[in-house]
């Protein structure tokens, strides 16, 4: 007998549909066009304004280019491709080094000026009345602000930043001013979008996340949110999506510091707000604190996954106040996160398997499925 289909305003599947190909996580050719497609034209996140200081210049991989973001002296951000125009050697040998006004090639002292990229001095060579001074200067990469987070993109014309919901949704909360209190970096042994999919579904909650299950009751029943459920109207009522008395995502569910004052009764009372940002990231915020997480593909089957944890600056001058302890409910979730990945890959990696059937719960990673495809069909 066959089964009704959803309610019109939830986001469960009506079928069930074919996801990628093996391919898709283990051919270096198909990584590859991931890298000159989804991780060239769109924006890829690169870390927090604030935790670029000034006179300085880092290292960052946007796909598979190899950037530097440097803040001058009078504080002005600036991201040029990481290679010198003179004969490619690249410029910041270090993750992190010291800048002055200009960023000077280490191999034969060709000099930048840090703010704008021009072309200042060759050096000991002496050019031929034939070269163009203003025509060799740094290869710019864009370079974008949004809620205090630095987006870099590749394209010459890039577009604008694109969300899973309304870009708006975090103005309650005081972005722009939050100090990154943590950071934890891992490589796990996946394709990245491994990751993705597994961050985009709930049918594994029950099974690899008990902690968050029992912080998050909806998630114990396999759906992300009620609408998900086979067979909800909107007639049902939606519960609190944090357990009786909790507030936040810590181990004990009490806020770690100050509630943010802007926010909302519903948005303290969802406890949670994630926005996501494809391909490079997406930004959890609470009621007292916002977690950031990266994902960097390293190739086609390793992951780095950077996740930071910014607070308000009375949170963190708290007295024995400690962030890694805050830190450390959403590290427990995803550690089983990347090990279920890893899981997941190791298992992708059998000649028995050709592409997934996803089930009608997993209408995200189907959506996801489609923007991938729609982008590299759809390049040039």
């Amino acid at each position: 007998m066959a089964q009704p289909g959803p309610h019109p305003l939830s986001p469960r599947l009506d079928h069930c549909p074919r996801g990628l190909p093996r391919d898709a996580y283990l051919d270096p050719g198909w990584y590859a066009r991931e890298m000159t497609t989804l991780f060239a034209r769109h924006w890829v996140m690169a870390g927090r304004a604030a935790d670029f200081p000034a006179g300085r210049m880092r290292r960052v991989m946007v796909g598979e280019a190899p950037v530097i973001v440097v803040r001058d002296a009078g504080g002005k951000l600036a991201a040029w491709h990481n290679s010198c125009p003179h004969r490619g050697s690249e410029l910041c040998r270090s993750p992190d080094e010291a800048v002055s006004r200009l960023i000077r090639c280490p191999y034969h002292a060709f000099a930048f000026a840090a703010s704008d990229g021009r072309l200042v001095s060759t050096g000991h060579a002496v050019p031929s009345a034939d070269f163009d001074t203003s025509a060799h200067g740094l290869k710019p990469v864009s370079l974008k602000l949004w809620n205090g987070f630095v987006f870099l993109n590749q394209s010459a014309n890039p577009g604008p930043l694109h969300a899973d919901v309304d870009l708006g949704t975090l103005d309650n909360w005081p972005m722009d001013s939050l100090v990154t209190g943590h950071r934890w970096e891992v490589e796990i042994a996946c394709n990245w979008k491994v990751f993705w999919e597994n961050y985009s579904e709930c049918l594994h909650c029950p099974g690899i996340h008990p902690e968050l299950c029992a912080l998050v009751p909806v998630y114990g029943r396999g759906i992300m949110t009620a609408p998900e459920a086979a067979g909800w109207t909107p007639e049902e009522s939606a519960p609190p999506a944090l357990r009786h008395g909790a507030e936040s995502w810590t181990a004990d569910g009490a806020p770690c510091g100050p509630v943010f004052p802007g926010l909302t009764g519903a948005e303290r009372q969802a406890g949670f707000s994630f926005v996501t940002l494809w391909p490079s990231a997406y930004v959890v915020a609470h009621v007292d604190h916002v977690r950031s997480v990266r994902i960097v593909p390293s190739n086609p089957e390793r992951t780095t996954l950077v996740a930071e944890w910014h607070f308000p600056a009375e949170t963190l001058s708290q007295p024995g106040f400690d962030a890694a302890t805050v830190a450390t409910f959403a590290k427990r979730v995803m550690t089983q996160d990347g090990e279920a990945s890893e899981m997941n890959h190791r298992g992708i990696r059998s000649p028995a398997f050709s592409a997934a059937r996803l089930m009608p719960e997993e209408y995200e990673i189907h959506r996801f499925h489609q923007w991938i495809q729609a982008e590299m069909e759809g390049a040039p």
